[in-house]
């Protein structure tokens, strides 16, 4: 009689699959795109800081230094000297303009149309300069928020807590669901708009944690959300801009009724959006390897609008039609 073979035993899958691959949160995503610009640019962010677009941070982790303590010259170190509309010129120009305002001597006539010629005694031939931009996609100066005050005093139920694979939001409270969101909703609202750490990381991901567990608090507190919403968006920082667009999505859909509650505002929050409706990028027949991170504000813009018209019930088209002329229905196809 045969023997029969030993049966083989079976193998171990190395990749069960019930296996939940970790999700990067948003908060997360951001502090990776700042690594990202450090490399490509390590000052990117001292040159924002040195023309006054984002505020000055403390001299220390314990705050300013005394006044008899300070280090010389550290309120020279963050003070630049700007031309008013220098930033809203471009390169060649702004060298034209430094070269006119060495050799004019105090040669400059203002014409009617109000740019002005440099008229030298030597028939060489003047240079113009041409009128400024108008600006209106210019960054805006970011004033510290109420966030970063809150948190330095100690006064927000949250940190950070610095795990081995990341970095984490960490509540101090049981569940965020009892929080006072009348109270802290609009403080972490009005810190969407930084830019440093660790004021951004724990804004951005303290709202997206206070929109999943907030149910019914959120709709009694939308009005009070405008003013910090209109904040960010005026800045004109396409980063920002994004971030706010992207949690203003998540505000539509986080609870019954708040898209129709954001009717009223739109007259203060869609006017950014008109600016901004057609910043797409023409990259031809190239591939965009970083539409995962979604930072084109066209889209962006798009996907808010089509929200706001499914969630804002019977007015919101023609509200949005009214500031958004452009703008063309989802529904009525």
């Amino acid at each position: 009689m045969a023997q029969q073979a030993p049966s083989q035993a079976p193998q171990q899958n190395s990749h069960p699959a019930n296996t939940q691959h970790r999700v990067i949160s948003a908060a997360a995503n951001l502090i990776l795109a700042d690594a990202q610009k450090k490399i490509m640019d390590p000052d990117y962010k001292v040159k924002s800081r040195f023309t006054g677009l984002l505020p000055r941070n403390p001299h220390s982790p314990f705050g300013d230094f005394p006044g008899d303590s300070r280090p010389k010259n550290v309120e020279t170190l963050m003070k630049v000297t700007i031309t008013p509309g220098v930033l809203g010129l471009s390169t060649q120009q702004k060298e034209t303009l430094t070269a006119a305002q060495k050799k004019a001597e105090g040669a400059h006539l203002r014409d009617k149309t109000s740019s002005f010629k440099v008229v030298k005694s030597v028939g060489k031939p003047q240079p113009q300069i041409p009128p400024p931009k108008a600006g209106a996609l210019q960054k805006r100066t970011i004033a510290p928020s109420e966030f970063r005050r809150f948190y330095d005093r100690g006064d927000l139920p949250i940190r950070v807590d610095h795990t081995g694979c990341g970095n984490r939001c960490k509540w101090k409270v049981d569940g965020v669901e009892k929080l006072d969101y009348h109270h802290y909703l609009p403080i972490f609202f009005d810190g969407l708009r930084e830019k440093d750490e660790p004021y951004r990381f724990l804004a951005v991901q303290g709202v997206y944690d206070m929109l999943e567990k907030g149910g019914p608090k959120i709709l009694p507190v939308v009005p009070q959300l405008i003013i910090p919403i209109k904040t960010a968006l005026n800045t004109r920082d396409p980063e920002v801009i994004a971030t706010m667009l992207k949690v203003l999505q998540t505000l539509v859909l986080s609870g019954e009724m708040v898209g129709e509650a954001l009717v009223p505002y739109y007259r203060q929050m869609l006017p950014i959006f008109n600016l901004y409706k057609n910043s797409n990028i023409n990259i031809g027949d190239h591939i965009d390897f970083g539409q995962r991170k979604r930072q084109n504000l066209g889209d962006l813009i798009e996907e808010t609008l089509e929200l706001f018209e499914i969630h804002g019930g019977e007015d919101a088209f023609i509200n949005i039609k009214y500031m958004i002329p452009t703008y063309e229905s989802c529904i009525l196809a």
